[in-house]
Order: C-alpha cells, then structure tokens, then sequence
C-alpha cells in the first residue's frame, strides 16, 4: 500500500518585514540632518541681507512681516533687491534726461548699484557745479538737481543716505572751517533742499561728512571728481 503524500508549508517569520524597512527611517533622519547642516553653513557664508530675510521668514511664515522679493510697493517692510535697484536707476536717468541742462549734466553724474544700495554722485568741476567754490551753499543748478532728485527718491519707501567728500586741497587752516566741515555741510545742505522738495522728514537715515578721506579717483587726489555729494537709496531692511 502506497502512503499519502505529505504536505509541509513553510512560514515567514514576520520580524523579517520588519527589519528590512527599519534602514529606510535611519536613512532619511540622515538625510534630514545632512541637509540641516549645509543650510547653516550656507547661512554663515551669507550676507546679512539674506540672513535678516531668512530670519523674518522663522519669526512670520506667512510672509505678513519682513520678505524678499522684486516689488517695491507692499504690505511690511521688503528688501530691495539690485533688480529693484537698476529700475530704480533706471527711471532716474530718464528723468534728468528730460531737464534742459543735461547734456553739461550727464558727464558729472553717476548712477551705480553698490552693496550697500543705489549710489548716486554729483561730481563737482574745477570751477564748481553743484555748489558755490568753496562754499557749502549749493548753487541753482546743484539746487535744481537735488530738487528734481527729491520729486523722483520721495516716491519711494527707501531710506536714504547722504555723503560729503572734498578733494585734498587744503581748505582752511587747523582751528578753522576745514574740509571736515565743509563736507558735512555740502551734506546737510543737499538734506535740507531735498527734504523741502520731496523727500519724507524721516527719510533720510544718515549725515556723513567724509574730507578727502575716500576720494573717488585715489590716484590723483586733487581730481575735482573727488569733490562730490552721494545720496545712496539703502536697500529695504537695512
């Protein structure tokens, strides 16, 4: 007599599912921690500018606060970025196109966008342009300028900054009126104008006077385009 066949069923062990998926957890916790790490050192290496965004966006997610992007306008305080810039560089070149003196205009003033903002410079000539030789008192054309400059900046939510600098002739003796002083005052002179003209009563952040300190053509230090007025529109944030 033949004997039934016999039947063996083998079971998997279920510890073995679960051990085969336990890598996958441990993998992406060091991906995730990876990736954390290179995000600070990203942020070390950053300007302030995209550290005080990156800040502004843990501090509102939603975005109502602080926030990077190409729009002027809005809601909150935005940072400017150098696009927002070179338009803003832009439209005021086309305006002192359409002033009457811009051909003897267009060689004495320069438009740059810099880290620090949008950097505008009213360069002075041997025999003066913007103001009287000598003097801290802007004349007509540095007056009509600045006005026109006040009608263009006082549209815009930017702060501003105001900078006077001499060349290294020497103005003045040592107890007297220096250049020291008549570059602060070239400085507060083009405030005081613009602020009449346009400009907000709080627009402007800072006053500075710099001598000849920071000459513009350092090669030749007695360059009349050392003695210029800089009104430099900062970025939004700082």
């Amino acid at each position: 007599m033949n004997s039934p066949p016999v039947v063996i069923y083998k079971k998997k062990r279920a510890h073995a599912i679960s051990h085969g998926g336990a890598w996958k957890v441990a993998y992406a916790d060091f991906v995730t921690a990876m990736m954390a790490l290179f995000i600070v050192l990203w942020l070390l290496t950053s300007s302030d500018q995209v550290k005080k965004a990156v800040g502004g966006y843990f501090q509102d997610p939603k975005g109502y606060g602080k926030q990077v992007g190409t729009t002027i306008a809005g809601t909150g305080e935005s940072m400017t970025s150098k696009l927002d810039m070179s338009q803003i560089r832009q439209k005021l070149e086309e305006a002192m196109k359409k002033a009457p003196e811009f051909q003897s205009l267009k060689d004495h003033v320069v438009i740059t966008v810099t880290g620090e903002g949008l950097r505008i410079e009213l360069m002075e000539t041997e025999q003066g342009m913007f103001f009287d030789s000598g003097s801290p008192h802007p004349s007509q054309f540095g007056s009509d300028l600045l006005v026109r400059l006040a009608h263009e900046l006082g549209r815009l939510p930017n702060r501003l900054l105001i900078e006077g600098h001499t060349d290294s002739s020497r103005f003045g003796s040592q107890n007297t009126y220096t250049n020291w002083e008549l570059s602060t005052d070239r400085a507060n002179a083009a405030r005081q104008v613009m602020q009449q003209n346009g400009l907000r009563s709080d627009q402007v952040s800072e006053i500075r006077g710099y001598a000849d300190q920071r000459p513009r053509d350092a090669a030749n230090p007695l360059d009349p385009s050392n003695r210029r007025i800089s009104v430099i529109v900062k970025y939004l944030g700082t």
